[in-house]
């Protein structure tokens, strides 16, 4: 009588297995071996938008005003957060030639001191576009940040040299975006930064 149980047990724990089984199956998906790499598929996914109008300080409304600080606001974050550490190549196609340049020699100075950037980013209590004005083919837009961040440097020895890390320090940018009005590339580049 003792040998039926024992084979309950074993079929009710197959059919527990079975269940979980197919239930992780369910939600991780099952890999084919045949998966594209998502880094090279990503691009390919979206068509480029050709902007319907000439964008120019006239033509410059609020709904491109809306959109544009939507943008402002995500690069501003991104260029934050990857110059901190050092990342300066992903942000490069968001930066104009010369800001490029002096975020580049700050970053190798940084590193020749031994110094290590350390910041948190909490996030943009507001932003808003202070200035646009053409300049030629170039419409330049300023923005004025108001953001949340946690900051601290610290030496070879992970002595903190400024900031602090439990302090939350409130930080005021004014960052000058172009972009070339006749382009049908959507990027607007930092062209100045002024804390």
């Amino acid at each position: 009588m003792s040998y039926s149980f024992e084979y309950i047990d074993i079929i009710l724990l197959a059919m527990i297995a079975g269940f979980i089984f197919l239930r992780l199956r369910g939600i991780l998906g099952k890999k084919s071996g045949y998966e594209e790499d998502i880094s090279t598929s990503f691009p390919h996914d979206f068509t480029k938008k050709t902007p319907e109008k000439n964008l120019n300080a006239d033509t410059f409304g609020e709904k491109e005003k809306k959109e544009f600080l939507k943008g402002a606001n995500i690069a501003y974050e991104t260029i934050i957060k990857n110059f901190a550490i050092g990342d300066i190549k992903a942000i490069k196609y968001l930066l104009d030639k010369n800001i490029f340049s002096q975020f580049n020699e700050a970053i190798k100075d940084r590193n020749s001191k031994g110094l290590i950037s350390e910041t948190t980013f909490i996030g943009i209590n507001s932003s808003e576009i202070k200035e646009q004005e053409q300049k030629g083919n170039m419409l330049e837009v300023t923005v004025d940040f108001v953001s949340e961040i946690i900051s601290t440097v610290r030496d070879k020895e992970k002595k903190i040299i400024s900031g602090n890390p439990d302090q939350i320090k409130k930080v005021h940018d004014k960052w000058k975006f172009s972009r070339d009005s006749r382009s049908s590339n959507p990027n607007w580049l930092l062209v100045d930064t002024q804390v």
